[in-house]
């Protein structure tokens, strides 16, 4: 009898990679059943890179987010997590990585309701139309 492949899991965050919530979502999910888990950290725009030429970005800063985030993340899930750099616009960078790559489900990790950018866009539920399960991680309100 064939073991089933292991589910494929596209973790998205940038401020938010190496913390607990995120550590803690993604011990569950390797615990759950084989997974293999790959960091996808969107490039971030500053300044008047934002309007001018967001996409020309240099990935430094997500590179950092990546060297510091992947071995906790390793530790986490228990296997070696991979990292990926995507373009500035979060859902761009989602829908490339699983058009791209292949995925079979997406954990976001985003900062509180109150600051993140990226459920004032309803990131989330924009991804629901991928038709993979999404997973969005938030740290705790009193945090």
């Amino acid at each position: 009898m064939e073991a089933a492949a292991p589910a494929r899991v596209l973790v998205v965050a940038h401020k938010t990679a190496a913390d607990a919530p995120l550590l803690d979502a993604v011990k569950e999910r390797a615990a759950r059943g084989p997974s293999s888990f790959t960091l996808l950290v969107p490039a971030t725009a500053h300044g008047l890179h934002k309007v001018v030429d967001p996409e020309d970005q240099d990935s430094t800063e997500a590179d950092g987010v990546l060297a510091d985030a992947l071995p906790k993340l390793t530790a986490a899930a228990g296997s070696e997590v991979h990292g990926l750099v995507g373009s500035h616009n979060p859902h761009v960078a989602i829908e490339d990585a699983v058009n791209l790559h292949g995925f079979d489900e997406i954990i976001i990790s985003t900062l509180s309701p109150r600051v993140s950018r990226w459920l004032k866009l309803d990131l989330p539920s924009k991804l629901s139309g991928l038709g993979l399960p999404v997973t969005t991680v938030t740290p705790a309100e009193d945090a």
